[in-house]
C-alpha cells in the first residue's frame, strides 16, 4: 500500500525529469493512448480559430471580434487567436490538427445536460448509459495498469460498471472502502451481495493503484534537465500526465481538464488568458512527450460541451451556442484544417449549424486510432477523417 507516497511523487512532477529518446521502445511496449483535454464551461470556436477575412464575423461582433493584429494565419480565411502562439510550433511541425464544425443534432444548451452527452456519446435527445469509449477500450486485447485516469477528478467520461477506470480522488475513497471493510465481518459482507461487490472493485483498484504506485517510484531520474510546465492548473494536470506516461504507467486514457470557458460577459481579456494557458500546457506536454519518446504513440484532443453563438450578447460576451472546431495534437496525426470553414451567411437564430456530427471523430479515435472498426459509433464512421492519423 503505497498510495500517499504515490500523491507526493506525483506532486513532484510539476517539474519534469526527462528520460532519453531510447524510452521510445517503452512506449511502443505499452500502446497508443489518448489524452482527452475538456473546455469546461463551453469555448468560443469562432474567437479560437478566427474567420478572420470574414467581414460577417466583425458584423455580428462588434466588440468581441478579433483584428488581423490579435491572429496568426493558418490556412485559406482561418486563423488562429495570437493568444495560442506556442502553439505555432506543433503547427508548423504538422503535429496539430483543427477539426471544424463539431456538433450534433437537435443541440442542447444545458452545461450539465450537453457535456453529458458528450462524454456518453449521445445526441440532444439521448444520452448514452457508459463512457463513449469505456466498452470499446475495455474489449481491447491489452493488459493495463488501468484503463482509464482522471487527473481533473472528473469521472463522467469514464462511466462503466467495469474496467478500471480511476481518478486521484480513488485514493480517498478506496482509503474509505477499506476501512469500512475492516469494521464489518466477513458474513454480513457475504450476506450483501452488492457490498461484496463493491469491495472486490475496491480491491482491484488497490492491486491498480499499487502497480503505478511501484512505476512511479522506480522511475529513473538519472538525467541532466528538467522541463517547467506553464498553463497554469492545466499545465500541473499535463506534468502528471507526463510523468505517469515517462514512468511507463500504461493506461490507454487520461483526462485533464481546464474551466472557465462560460465567457457571457467581457470575454476577451478573461478567453485570451483562458487560451494562453492551455496553448502552453499543451506546447509543454508535447515538449515533454519528444523527450521521453512517447509523443509518437499519443494523441491529445480537446472537448467542450458546445460552443457560443455567433453573435455577441448585450454584455460584450457570448452565450451558449452549437458548432465549435476542436483540436487534435500527436507525432502521428497529419496537421491541418479539417471540416467546413464556419457559414455565417446560413445561421440558425444567431446560431451557427454544425457541419460534422462529433460521434464521427470518436469513431476516428476508436477505429483509427486504436484499431477498432467496430465500434459503437462506426455508424457514424467518415472516411476522410481517417486520414488524420498517419
Amino acid at each position: 500500500m503505497k498510495r500517499r507516497h504515490l500523491l507526493g511523487l506525483l506532486a513532484a512532477g510539476l517539474s519534469l525529469p526527462l528520460a532519453p529518446l531510447q524510452l521510445a521502445q517503452a512506449a511502443q511496449r505499452s500502446g497508443r493512448r489518448l489524452i482527452l483535454v475538456e473546455l469546461s464551461g463551453a469555448n468560443d470556436g469562432l474567437n479560437t480559430i478566427v474567420p478572420i477575412r470574414n467581414d460577417r464575423y466583425r458584423a455580428i461582433r462588434p466588440t468581441v471580434a478579433l483584428d488581423a493584429s490579435d491572429v496568426l494565419n493558418l490556412s485559406g480565411d482561418m486563423a488562429l487567436n495570437s493568444r495560442m502562439r506556442s502553439l505555432m510550433s506543433a503547427w508548423n511541425s504538422g503535429d496539430m490538427a483543427v477539426v471544424q464544425g463539431l456538433g450534433y443534432p437537435d443541440q442542447n444548451r444545458s452545461h450539465f445536460k450537453s457535456i453529458a452527452l458528450w462524454e456518453t456519446g449521445g445526441d440532444g435527445r439521448q444520452a448514452g448509459r457508459n463512457g463513449w469509449l469505456t466498452e470499446d477500450i475495455e474489449a481491447m486485447d491489452r493488459q493495463v495498469d488501468a484503463h482509464g485516469i482522471s487527473l481533473d477528478g472528473g469521472m463522467g467520461v469514464f462511466a462503466s460498471s467495469s474496467g478500471l477506470w480511476i481518478s486521484l480522488t480513488s485514493l480517498r475513497q478506496l482509503k474509505t472502502l477499506q476501512d469500512y471493510q475492516l469494521e464489518t465481518s466477513t458474513n454480513s459482507t457475504q450476506a450483501n451481495p452488492a457490498l461484496a461487490l463493491l469491495m472486490d472493485r475496491a480491491n482491484t483498484l488497490n492491486s491498480s493503484m499499487s502497480r503505478i504506485s511501484d512505476k512511479i517510484a522506480t522511475q529513473s531520474v538519472s538525467v541532466s534537465s528538467n522541463l517547467q510546465f506553464g498553463g497554469g492548473d492545466l499545465g500541473k494536470q499535463a506534468a502528471l500526465a507526463a510523468r505517469l506516461i515517462a514512468a511507463d504507467v500504461d493506461a490507454p486514457v487520461l483526462k485533464l481538464k481546464i474551466s472557465g470557458f462560460d465567457t457571457h460577459e467581457y470575454q476577451q481579456g478573461e478567453h485570451g488568458w483562458l487560451l494562453s494557458n492551455l496553448a502552453d500546457a499543451l506546447t509543454d506536454l508535447r515538449s515533454a512527450l519528444i523527450r521521453s519518446g512517447h509523443w509518437e504513440s499519443t494523441l491529445v484532443m480537446t472537448y467542450s460541451e458546445f460552443g457560443r453563438r455567433a453573435t455577441e450578447n448585450r454584455s460584450s460576451g457570448t452565450d451558449h451556442g452549437t458548432a465549435a472546431p476542436h483540436f487534435l495534437l500527436g507525432g502521428s496525426i497529419r496537421g491541418g484544417l479539417f471540416g467546413n470553414d464556419p457559414d455565417l451567411e446560413n445561421l440558425d437564430d444567431g446560431d451557427l449549424r454544425f457541419s460534422l456530427d462529433y460521434r464521427s471523430l470518436y469513431d476516428f479515435i476508436l477505429a483509427r486510432w486504436f484499431g477498432l472498426p467496430s465500434n459503437r459509433f462506426s455508424n457514424y464512421a467518415e472516411d476522410w477523417l481517417y486520414g488524420l492519423a498517419t
